[in-house]
């Protein structure tokens, strides 16, 4: 599956402990990274300083569902039960 341009879920709903430009303690659950731009994309993408848990992140429709919105609330619920 390809990721959904402009989606951006993977971006705000999951924890990030590693280090993001822009963010040197990495990301809460929830909140909008800051690479990511007005479009929802992201604005390292393809680029080495890209953290790896981003870069391994794969889009699955278990996950990605059919629209952003299912994304938002896939991705949400595991954060919320850890």
């Amino acid at each position: 599956m390809e990721c959904r341009l402009g989606c951006g879920a993977c971006c705000i709903a999951p924890s990030i402990s590693s280090s993001i430009p822009g963010m040197p303690k990495g990301k809460p659950a929830g909140v909008r990274c800051v690479q990511l731009n007005e479009q929802n994309l992201c604005k390292l993408f393809g680029k080495p300083e890209r953290p790896a848990v981003c870069h391994h992140f794969k889009a699955c429709p278990d996950i990605c569902g059919k629209t952003n919105e299912q994304a938002l609330a896939n991705i949400t619920e595991p954060e919320q039960l850890t």
